[in-house]
């Protein structure tokens, strides 16, 4: 089950809440009554098959933060500190290991009938945890493209993320696929870690729920291993259900080396082929249960376009359950993004964004490369 704890700063407009996790009783909160009619007649003019990447939600629908803090959350919202396990691991095998657990803990439970906020074009997100300080900003509004920069100096830990999900509309599901890449790279091994994202599902019927599902590759040119992951859901088989397996190679000779076996949200395990030993290398509980809420330590610092300002009237409306401040807080953001266009194409202004390089071509997509080589301390930090 999800819960969501409020916990709100005086010293600065900005609104933060927890981070999703698997803790808690209840996820009812953010329920609205007959929520799968209410979303069925929100979709019942789209139809099937149709792109849903400009459809908005009222705030009835949303979670009160953004999709910026929902990706930067996967970061820096952490139990045990599997990033710098990756940085610490003395072996190639040993390190891709780590990068497979690591990736694993960035799947994140979500809760049905209910979204995070769509980022407008610039917004940003500024947060920093111990030594890892990471930034966010939307690099483009239609499409939705947001950007991901993270920077751990003292293990020389380097994160660049460029996302694009593609949502569409199946009649009884929304299936969004996941483009861009992620990229890890280690400093001190000179070794980079790209791998994608799984797909996100939502399934009205028979039975309401979203769950990630998907193939997931984890490659390291330096050192010539990967991964192959495989997410997968069954709703009638908890044994099944939020299931992970998969292998790790050797990719110059295709020999497997350990597979991989388990659940997302509970366990994975890896078995040794040559010894047969098994492993856990990954436990939910001990990486994204009882996570900290981030709070503002330094007021001053914090930029107009940062999510938690951005979008805290929507926001407290919503914690409120005040839904009609929470919809004219919203209409105005959205206004306001408007005539900001309007205004830049009566000029022949081309918005450009402000921590990232960004450039796109039909065979590779979208790709973003951060404009400074590291990422400074943030205003908003998370507890440890």
């Amino acid at each position: 089950m999800i819960t969501i704890i409020t916990k709100q700063r005086i010293e600065t407009d900005a609104v933060l809440t927890a981070p999703l996790t698997l803790d808690g009783e209840s996820d009812d909160h953010y329920r609205s009554p007959n929520l799968v009619k209410r979303i069925l007649g929100l979709l019942k003019n789209v139809r099937p098959g149709s792109d849903l990447t400009h459809f908005q939600l009222p705030p009835l629908f949303n979670i009160p933060k953004s999709q910026l803090q929902c990706y930067g959350e996967s970061v820096y919202c952490t139990g045990t500190d599997l990033l710098r396990k990756c940085a610490d691991a003395e072996t190639p095998l040993d390190r891709l290991t780590s990068v497979v657990a690591w990736s694993i803990s960035t799947t994140r439970p979500l809760i049905f009938g209910v979204a995070p906020y769509n980022p407008i074009l610039g917004e940003t997100h500024h947060v920093s945890r111990g030594n890892l300080n990471i930034v966010l900003e939307q690099v483009s509004h239609h499409p939705p493209v947001s950007a991901l920069h993270a920077t751990d100096d003292q293990k020389g830990i380097d994160i660049i993320w460029c996302q694009h999900p593609f949502p569409k509309f199946f009649g009884i599901s929304v299936e969004t696929e996941v483009h861009g890449k992620r990229q890890l790279k280690l400093r001190k091994f000179g070794e980079t870690y790209t791998m994608n994202s799984p797909k996100l599902l939502i399934r009205f019927l028979p039975f309401p729920n979203v769950e990630w599902t998907g193939s997931v590759r984890i490659a390291c040119k330096e050192t010539g291993l990967e991964a192959e992951l495989s997410y997968k859901h069954n709703v009638f088989c908890r044994r099944n259900h939020r299931s992970i397996n998969g292998r790790i190679i050797d990719s110059s000779s295709s020999k497997t080396i350990y597979q991989i076996n388990g659940h997302w949200d509970r366990t994975v395990t890896i078995m040794d082929i040559g010894t047969g030993k098994v492993r856990v290398i990954y436990d939910v509980k001990e990486a994204i249960s009882g996570l900290s809420t981030p709070y503002v330590k330094d007021p001053k610092g914090v930029s107009d376009s940062e999510s938690a300002m951005v979008w805290s009237e929507v926001s407290r409306g919503i914690l409120t359950k005040d839904w009609e401040k929470a919809r004219e807080a919203k209409r105005g953001i959205e206004q306001k993004q408007r005539e900001l266009q309007k205004q830049r194409d009566s000029k022949g202004e081309k918005w450009a964004p402000k921590h990232f390089n960004v450039t796109y071509s039909t065979e590779t997509g979208w790709d973003c490369s951060p404009i400074e080589s590291k990422v400074p301390p943030a205003p908003i930090v998370v507890p440890i």
